[in-house]
């Protein structure tokens, strides 16, 4: 019984471990990635002749540009990140110092032990020296059409969105949120990612190329426990 027992207590211990080597990372886009649904549609226009229906979704003031305002309008998002980073780090010190004691004459009614025997001469120095260097480059470029799914209360928009792309056995998903001024946006509705605050850029992939990044659970236990 207590054999079936330790049995099964390595199974449950061995899936938990590769349940954990299959855990997918965290997400760096959170909260919503299009426009709640709409609400219920508002009353029909009246038939008064008037070029302008403010009761009417999708009729826009006679002299008003067509750039997103609204919640589901879109947004396409030109990713241009591009980022470099470099740190050079150079230390070096040097330190020495010396002391002397020394009687050369000492009077007859002094004791013996005063005299030549106390001279001495302490010389110490100290140098280390430490260099580093670090660097890291980063590009990223594509373009994504995102909706609005907000809109604060000084007119600046939360866009959002995702886009999946599915080949034979693998799968790759673009992720993206952020703030951006309307101003911003140019006439053909694009806006560079470089003008959109708060930008969350995520960019997974799932099926082969994947696992072969992924660390196997066991050397993944193996590591964690190692005290080197």
């Amino acid at each position: 019984m207590l054999k079936r027992l330790a049995h099964l207590l390595l199974c449950l211990t061995v899936a938990m471990l590769s349940g954990c080597a299959l855990m997918p990372p965290e997400p760096v886009v959170t909260g919503p990635l299009t426009a709640t649904p709409p609400l219920p549609p508002l009353p029909s226009a009246v038939a008064n002749g008037s070029i302008y229906q403010p009761t009417a979704y999708g009729n826009y003031p006679l002299f008003e540009d067509r750039r997103p305002r609204n919640v589901g309008d879109i947004v396409t998002v030109v990713i241009q990140e591009k980022t470099n980073a470099a740190k050079n780090v150079q230390t070096t010190t040097d330190r020495s110092g010396s002391a002397g004691f020394a009687v050369e004459m000492a009077p007859a009614f002094l004791p013996e032990e005063i005299g030549a025997k106390q001279n001495f001469d302490i010389n110490g120095s100290n140098a280390s020296q430490g260099k580093g260097s670090t660097r890291a480059d980063n590009t990223f470029s594509g373009t994504l059409t995102t909706t609005v799914i907000g809109v604060l209360p000084n007119g600046n928009l939360q866009i959002a969105g995702d886009k999946q792309i599915a080949i034979n056995r693998g799968s790759e998903h673009i992720r993206f949120s952020g703030v951006v001024d309307p101003r911003s946006v140019t006439g053909s509705n694009t806006v560079s990612s470089t003008q959109v605050a708060d930008a969350r850029i995520e960019f997974r992939s799932k099926g082969t190329m994947d696992e072969v990044q992924t660390m196997g659970w066991l050397q993944r236990f193996f590591l964690n426990v190692s005290p080197f």
